[in-house]
């Protein structure tokens, strides 16, 4: 059996020159300006150049990824690799299997290409046909012109990738690099060209595999600390955040009136995230009762209930995927209860000197310390610890760590165009490294009692609380980007019952 028989075909696809000239003929001349070389683009020419100094001679291949089917002929949204992103200053859906190529110069710096599919001419059956890049189904492409006036870059047609790339290189000329996780199909052109090129041995594979893995790792590195682009980016993403959460809050008497609450709540900061931005950072956590004791409740499936504590972790992403990071636990009802407010002031307490030990000088676990020890004296206090423990013995990372049943996460991340970002990051260089201005990062410790928990009393049971905020690092301590939300319990209380205004 043939390939073509192994496929159903649906479609009927016309293809009479008759039809063809029609569907050519009639269009309105393209009308517009290029457009001018946008902000983003300006800061992702001076990281190009960052990066191009940590690998002067070689060359260097970013892919954006291609898309992914969903379901049969349908795709997901397309969102490019971080890297490619912040390289190029494109975000958003832009643009499926485009490649960023940096090509070493005599000189010792690099030029950047893109190379991508453009525009198809009316002329051409893609216009109408291809429903993955055709102009009738997904709207109207870049061209090369305009690409390159938009991002500063030269740009070339994605046909001519391969030649490109295979150029020069080999055993004693020019070594290439590619992000491998990015695309599949990319990475398998970079080894195709080094077994043709004569890089084929074992040695050489497995040297190829380290050089593309130190790539990786430096593109993550190298957003540890953020431009000042990136950070009005962020304090964008938090500041619609906000409004997202005021909105749910507003609705939090609709949540318990429809049923099915959480996802009432997912939908109603989906809306506000999709209005001002480019949709979700990440899948909303809408956790209400004992759900919010399970760390990443995304199916949002429970109802929610007058008396109930409502955690919700979320974020908005920008346009150009920068995403916030936020959460807050609420009382549905408008007021704590007096065992919900307890376990909710022992969080703050600890999210307090977490947010005092983040500041320049300091080493990023420093964060976890702080807050972890107040965790962990609250449970000691509580009388949850193993009988004759002490604080110390708990906190031992080797023998201890016992309050980990109650908040087993970290309680600090690094923030960016990824929610965890810079996650490929040596250790050295993330969890051990210094905190140094231009860092974002969360500080979001938690306390989670679950409702078939025999080790805590009955009255905690199904309790969790986690208070996170987002910060920047400045030259003499740290900038709670998402301060404007209520954070102290009478604060909370006052938000609730002021139906999502915040004073």
């Amino acid at each position: 059996m043939s390939e073509k028989q192994h496929k159903a075909e649906h479609r009927n696809r016309p293809t009479g020159e008759a039809f063809m000239a029609f569907m050519r003929d009639g269009w309105a001349p393209r009308t517009g300006s290029l457009p001018e070389l946008t902000e983003a683009a300006r800061y992702a020419a001076a990281r190009r150049e960052v990066l191009a100094a940590t690998f002067p001679g070689e060359r260097l291949v970013v892919p954006a990824g291609g898309l992914k089917i969903r379901s049969n002929d349908t795709d997901y949204v397309f969102r490019p690799h971080s890297a490619f992103a912040h390289l190029t200053g494109l975000g958003a859906d832009r643009e499926p299997d485009a490649v960023l190529v940096l090509d070493p110069l005599p000189e010792g710096r690099h030029r950047a290409t893109l190379y991508f599919a453009p525009l198809a001419d009316r002329d051409s059956p893609d216009f109408f046909t291809d429903s993955r890049v055709g102009e009738f189904w997904v709207g109207a492409r870049p061209t090369l012109d305009s690409a390159s006036a938009e991002l500063g870059l030269t740009t070339r047609h994605l046909a001519e990738l391969d030649d490109a790339v295979a150029k020069d290189v080999g055993p004693s000329g020019l070594a290439v690099r590619v992000v491998r996780e990015a695309d599949r199909e990319v990475a398998g052109i970079v080894d195709r060209i080094r077994t043709q090129a004569g890089l084929a041995s074992t040695e050489a594979v497995e040297a190829s595999a380290q050089a593309d893995a130190e790539l990786s790792r430096a593109l993550s590195t190298q957003r540890l600390v953020k431009d000042d682009w990136e950070v009005r980016q962020m304090e964008e993403a938090v500041q619609s955040t906000a409004t997202a959460f005021d909105a749910v809050v507003e609705q939090l008497p609709e949540a318990v009136r429809r049923g099915r609450g959480e996802r009432w709540i997912e939908g109603v900061f989906g809306l506000h995230a999709r209005h001002t931005g480019n949709g979700v950072g990440y899948d909303s956590i809408c956790a209400a009762g004992d759900h919010a004791t399970t760390l990443h409740w995304i199916r949002n499936t429970g109802e929610v209930h007058e008396g109930d504590l409502l955690l919700l972790d979320a974020g908005v992403e920008t346009d150009s995927l920068y995403t916030a990071d936020v959460t807050r636990t609420v009382p549905v009802s408008g007021t704590f209860t007096e065992v919900q407010r307890r376990v909710y002031d022992a969080v703050l307490e600890a999210q307090e000197a977490g947010l005092a030990a983040a500041r320049p000088g300091n080493r990023f676990q420093d964060v976890h310390a702080a807050a972890i020890e107040v965790i962990a004296r609250h449970l000691l206090d509580w009388g949850l610890l193993p009988e004759g423990i002490t604080l110390e013995q708990t906190l031992d990372a080797q023998e201890g760590q016992f309050h980990r049943r109650w908040m087993v996460h970290g309680t600090s991340h690094h923030l960016g165009i990824d929610v965890h970002d810079c996650a490929q990051a040596l250790r050295e260089d993330y969890v051990e490294g210094e905190l140094r201005e231009g860092m974002v990062l969360t500080v979001e410790p938690g306390l989670y009692f679950k409702a078939d928990d025999l080790l805590v009393p009955e009255e905690l049971r199904g309790i969790g609380v986690r208070i996170e905020d987002d910060v920047v690092i400045t030259a003499d301590g740290a900038r709670n980007l998402s301060a404007m939300l209520p954070r102290t319990a009478d604060e909370v209380e006052a938000w609730v019952q002021g139906g999502g205004r915040r004073g």
